[in-house]
């Protein structure tokens, strides 16, 4: 039988399929928005710098991967048919096209070391959600070439049912990954739209790094990785979580009864001995050649069956204070000397303890102007902090906590400075007080040893817009401070 090829037929069926793609997007008359968030979908690795050379999709990672629901039915392109294999990253849209591009080396891959996974996705522009499925690169893959319907697993691996109301940006969708799957996959996400004709469909490239599951059903689900040395009186959870949330069945906890099991290497052991005399369908230890799982002196795994419908395991400590830590001002100047409003105040502390310590200089309204931090050793130490200020009463305060967070301490002196004050007086040395900046504020630009005062409102609403590598409003520096600060 001979076949014949029209060009203008097939030009005609391209065309008419192209504006009904774009009739169906158009006439949404307020579009859905969001992108997958964790794992980063693709376009989120470019918006991150992750990735690059990824054209428009860079800008607006929310955009990507809008067509029709319904993949993997039929061959896409059309209402319930989802993508056009070949275009799956990009949705079929121009723009994004570059996200296409598909090698063994041309994306991030995003390191997953649990198979118990919890998806997030963000939404910009929120519409009810049907379902949020997630499917998986089948085994044998080729990276090297185009993603399409057969790259993929033919039913997902995990499905949300999304109820047809609103998605939560930030809700966590707890999945298991396959447990034959490992290495370099592509995972494709898709959340399908309850009021529209679409779907929103977001690639994340993967390198799958978590254990295979050991026989006989046990799954790994977290571990106990101690490092943290305790004291007497101090308790070990290993909270337990399902896919409802907290487990209180499978939950466990230990105290530490002496300073011998204090040792990190020591209470691991302990509580991986609890979870296995406590539960049956629960393994804490480390696995042998033949599967079998004992508690070690170090870093233990924990692993269920899953009838247990545990998905995961979090290790909470109850450490209580540590009541022989203290620190002090053991010594500073009665006075210190301003000269043209700015000193250098010298103190010594001393500790028993290692801690990261902040001292900060506050005068007579109380109000901050000069502040260090350093992590310092047991027994003396030398600091100092530059002080931009009038001359009055000021209070040097000194804040200390433990390098384990357990304990905090606090040492308070009274001192004077005298001498030549600050010609202008300011709220805030920049960019401390972040938060509290209004209309009227005024900061010291250490940077440029000028002040500026935040201007009046809308404006004022820039003054509070910084941070270290976005500082177009900052004082005096940034490319747009004329239109937060007035310097006086």
């Amino acid at each position: 039988m001979k076949i014949t090829f029209d060009k203008r037929s097939a030009l005609t069926a391209c065309t008419s399929s192209m504006i009904l793609l774009s009739a169906m997007l158009a006439s949404q008359t307020v579009s859905a928005h969001g992108y997958l968030d964790v794992p980063p979908s693709r376009a989120l690795a470019c918006q991150k710098g992750l990735n690059t050379n990824c054209g428009g999709a860079q800008y607006e990672p929310q955009s990507v991967g809008e067509t029709f629901k319904g993949f993997p039915a039929g061959v896409g392109g059309a209402p319930l048919q989802g993508p056009v294999d070949g275009k799956i990253a990009s949705g079929g849209h121009a723009l994004f096209s570059a996200l296409d591009a598909q090698s063994a080396t041309r994306w991030h891959l995003t390191e997953i070391k649990d198979r118990n996974i919890d998806f997030q996705w963000r939404y910009t522009a929120v519409h009810p959600a049907t379902k949020h499925e997630y499917f998986i690169s089948s085994d044998g893959w080729n990276p090297n070439e185009s993603l399409k319907r057969a790259t993929f697993e033919s039913t997902p691996f995990c499905t949300i049912d999304g109820g047809n109301q609103l998605p939560v940006s930030g809700a966590r969708h707890s999945c298991t990954l396959p447990s034959d799957k490992s290495g370099h996959h592509v995972i494709l996400a898709i959340w399908t739209v309850g009021d529209t004709d679409a779907a929103f469909y977001n690639v994340a490239d993967v390198n799958i790094l978590a254990e295979p599951d050991l026989p006989g059903g046990w799954s790994p689900v977290g571990s106990i990785a101690s490092s943290t040395p305790l004291l007497v009186g101090d308790k070990v959870k290993a909270r337990a979580f399902t896919a409802k949330g907290e487990s209180a069945q499978y939950s466990v906890e230990i105290s530490i009864d002496d300073a011998e099991e204090g040792t990190p290497q020591n209470w691991s052991y302990k509580l991986a001995e609890k979870i296995n005399q406590t539960h049956t369908l629960v393994r804490a230890g480390i696995r042998d050649e033949s599967g079998n799982v004992a508690p070690v002196k170090g870093t233990n795994r924990l692993y269920v069956q899953k009838e247990s419908g545990v998905v995961r395991y979090e290790v909470q400590l109850a450490m209580k204070e540590d009541a022989a830590a203290h620190m002090a001002v053991t010594s500073q100047q009665a006075e210190y000397v301003l000269d043209k409003g700015r000193a250098k105040v010298e103190f010594s502390m001393t500790a028993n303890r290692a801690m990261d310590v902040e001292a900060t200089l506050f005068d007579q309204n109380n109000k901050p102007v000069g502040t260090t931090s350093a992590q310092v050793a047991t027994g003396s130490t030398s600091l100092s902090l530059d002080v931009r200020s009038n001359p009055g009463a000021h209070t040097l305060t000194l804040v200390g906590t433990t390098l384990d967070g357990r304990t905090t301490r606090q040492d308070t002196k009274t001192t004077q400075l005298t001498g030549e004050g600050a010609v202008i007086e300011y709220d805030f040395v920049f960019p401390e007080g972040l938060s509290d900046y209004t209309a009227g504020t005024k900061v010291l630009q250490p940077k440029t040893d000028e002040v500026f005062e935040c201007k009046p409102f809308p404006a004022s609403g820039y003054c509070k817009q910084y941070t270290p590598t976005a500082n177009g409003f900052e004082p005096g520096v940034g490319a747009h401070s004329h239109m937060a600060w007035d310097k006086l």
